[in-house]
């Protein structure tokens, strides 16, 4: 994790080992080392799921010991934490955008909380409610810093049209239905479809990732104002140093020629030479990309060979 130098027990108490911890300076080497190949980098703060780990510092944003999330909405203290961690976080980093997640809640925590049901009663909230309140405070803390919000495809799912027109919807789940009607009512979208753009689906070969199109079925006009890209995503629970370059590539630069070309090249024949070779360029300049050729991905050749033929 990160160790926030305002809320130092979240790195100390919450990571695997010592070691396996960023600190400020590690942010901003890793920001500006992209900044100066031209590469953006969105910090991406997930709440209110996916954040057990902090109850182990800070027991007193969270539903019980035994419930760990989604943490408390009924607490300030919450969402003072989050505060501080995000200006932590500004302070490192450069780009007008943070990702706050919102994906993946399960309210079943604070219906089984007494304290929290009691406040979601005194509120007249449903556990919806109560999300789409823990949502709202968090993207005002974003704004309040003058950065744009990011938010999966999620949100629309409980917000629809009632969700800030400022929010940037990054859509991963096809059967949300969330590009067409957000697009239709003027929302900015990334396109990452689990389907077909997730790296973990080691089953996903850069054939598939390549014939995607993200603005199918909008207008041209749509395409080009409202879907602001798409990108491939790596989740850490299956990958380390072992085995990350070579899950990622070649496959994602599948995905950079599809989002970089026009809609209209589509041809796989064509392709393949351009992904071969970047891939050996890949090789040639330390980085494990794995053969092209794979029905897996991170499988390695099948037998010796130029990197040409792999």
């Amino acid at each position: 994790p990160y160790d926030s130098p305002t809320y130092p027990k979240l790195g100390q108490m919450g990571a695997y080992s010592n070691f396996e911890r960023f600190s400020q300076n590690d942010v901003q080497d890793v920001v500006e080392f992209a900044r100066q190949r031209g590469v953006r980098v969105v910090i991406e703060v997930d709440t209110p799921g996916h954040a057990a780990s902090w109850c182990k510092g800070h027991p007193e944003i969270c539903p019980s010991p035994s419930c760990l999330m989604p943490l408390n909405p009924a607490t300030n203290a919450t969402f003072d934490l989050i505060e501080g961690l995000f200006k932590d976080l500004k302070a490192a980093t450069i780009d007008g955008s943070f990702h706050i997640g919102g994906d993946e809640v399960d309210t079943t925590c604070w219906s089984n909380t007494p304290a929290i049901q009691q406040w979601m009663t005194e509120q007249n909230y449903t556990a919806d409610q109560a999300y789409g309140y823990f949502v709202n405070r968090v993207s005002d803390i974003v704004f309040g810093m003058n950065r744009s919000v990011i938010g999966w495809g999620t949100l629309w799912k409980y917000f629809g049209t009632e969700l800030d027109k400022r929010t940037i919807l990054h859509v991963y789940k096809p059967a949300f239905d969330v590009v067409q009607p957000a697009i239709n009512a003027g929302y900015r979208v990334i396109w990452s479809f689990e389907t077909v753009w997730y790296f973990d689906r080691l089953g996903t070969t850069w054939e598939t990732m390549y014939q995607q199109e993200p603005c199918t079925n909008i207008t041209t006009q749509q395409c080009d104002t409202l879907m602001l890209g798409g990108g491939g995503e790596m989740w850490g629970e299956t990958v380390d140093t072992s085995d990350i370059q070579n899950t990622i590539w070649p496959r994602m630069a599948a995905i950079a020629e599809r989002l970089w070309s026009p809609m209209a090249t589509t041809d796989l024949t064509k392709a393949a030479p351009r992904i071969t070779y970047f891939r050996c360029l890949l090789n040639r300049r330390g980085i494990g990309a794995a053969p092209v050729t794979n029905s897996q991905g991170r499988q390695p050749p099948a037998g010796p060979g130029s990197c040409f033929d792999q």
